[in-house]
């Protein structure tokens, strides 16, 4: 291969429960990280709700896949960014978040995410 390896960031913008794609992206995530060492989760906009430790989506009927994003570290995927503003605006703290993520203010998010030239949305 030549080139540039693509480098690939995948953004969860949606709330966890409601729709799938928050499990779908996870399961991308995870099969993707078998092929590339070089990929980025970001969490913004409602998306910042799928990494609360507390939640009870028994409530809603939906499956409680939250505690799978731990599997993120078992699978050496490290670059995992969540929007500073996103948490700011509904609320939520920092410490509320169940794993190891980096809170990136808006300017070091947009600089982050400009260095992935392939981007996913789920």
């Amino acid at each position: 291969m030549s080139g540039m390896m693509n480098k690939v960031a995948f953004m969860f913008r949606t709330g966890p429960h409601g729709s799938a794609s928050g499990r779908e992206g996870l399961d991308a995530v995870l099969a993707t990280s078998a092929l590339s060492e070089d990929l980025g989760v970001f969490f913004s906009h409602d998306g910042v709700y799928q990494l609360l430790a507390e939640q009870d989506p028994s409530v809603i009927l939906g499956r409680h896949y939250t505690p799978t994003f731990g599997l993120l570290d078992l699978y050496d995927v490290e670059q995992v960014y969540v929007c500073q503003q996103s948490l700011s605006e509904r609320g939520l703290l920092p410490e509320q978040i169940s794993i190891p993520v980096q809170v990136l203010a808006p300017i070091a998010w947009q600089q982050t995410l400009a260095g992935f030239n392939v981007r996913l949305s789920f």
